[in-house]
């Protein structure tokens, strides 16, 4: 459907074709929603149970094998207090809960609107150096994350290993990483405001503390690489 409407015109909008395939179903159809309406093309419901592309999936799609990120969590250490239970993660006497895609009248005021900006720094340092590189996704990733919960896209987020291998892409092929996710997060703030989506992509849950870790001091990132889960303190 996305090279469909490439096909007719319609695309101007949207993002490169490898950054919209990284995406999970429900953020390609925001994405598509808006060229796809006004060509007259019908967007399907993604499954309830779709999912992403897997790391195999991408791998077998690119002419080069992406880097491998040497872990696929941001910051893996610190979860030696916390036990995992399903849709909840109880750290040192906090709860964490998993976190859905929220529709708009549940958000904060104005996180839609065009002042409320991704804002990540570019990165200025040499891409083999991997301790700054490091470092410069952990912060970002935090960000990231907690933006897209903000606008009620919890549910909908890429793990630290897509985000670290999109990296790597964009930088080696010269383009602003943080430009090209600032122009994906505006999409999909517009596309937001006229879509609505389910709450979860799938009905499956991390299955091992070892796949979580802090994305700042609220948040608890989980994933299997093909499947992120995000879980917020509830204050």
């Amino acid at each position: 459907m996305y090279c469909e409407i490439k096909a007719k015109g319609g695309g101007t909008t949207l993002p490169s074709f490898e950054d919209f395939r990284r995406n999970a179903p429900q953020v390609q159809a925001l994405l598509l929603k808006r060229p796809a309406q006004r060509l007259g093309i019908e967007i399907p419901k993604p499954a309830a149970n779709a999912m992403a592309p897997t790391a195999d999936d991408e791998h077998r799609s690119q002419p080069e094998p992406e880097t491998a990120v040497p872990e696929t969590s941001p910051t893996p250490a610190g979860m030696d207090n916390c036990v995992l239970k399903g849709k909840v993660i109880l750290c040192s006497g906090r709860i964490y809960r998993l976190a859905t895609n929220q529709p708009n009248s549940a958000l904060g005021e104005g996180v839609l609107g065009e002042s409320n900006t991704l804002a990540l720094e570019s990165f200025s340092g040499g891409l083999n150096d991997e301790a700054a590189v490091r470092r410069y996704l952990s912060n970002a990733y935090d960000r990231y994350i907690a933006k897209m919960v903000e606008i009620g896209l919890g549910g909908a987020t890429m793990s630290f290993t897509r985000f670290y291998n999109s990296f790597h892409r964009h930088e080696t092929e010269g383009v602003d990483f943080a430009e090209r996710m600032e122009s994906t997060f505006r999409y999909l703030k517009e596309d937001k405001q006229n879509l609505a989506v389910s709450g979860r992509l799938t009905d499956e849950l991390p299955k091992r503390i070892q796949e979580c870790a802090w994305a700042g001091r609220a948040v608890i990132v989980c994933d299997d690489v093909a499947t992120n889960w995000v879980y917020v303190r509830a204050d």
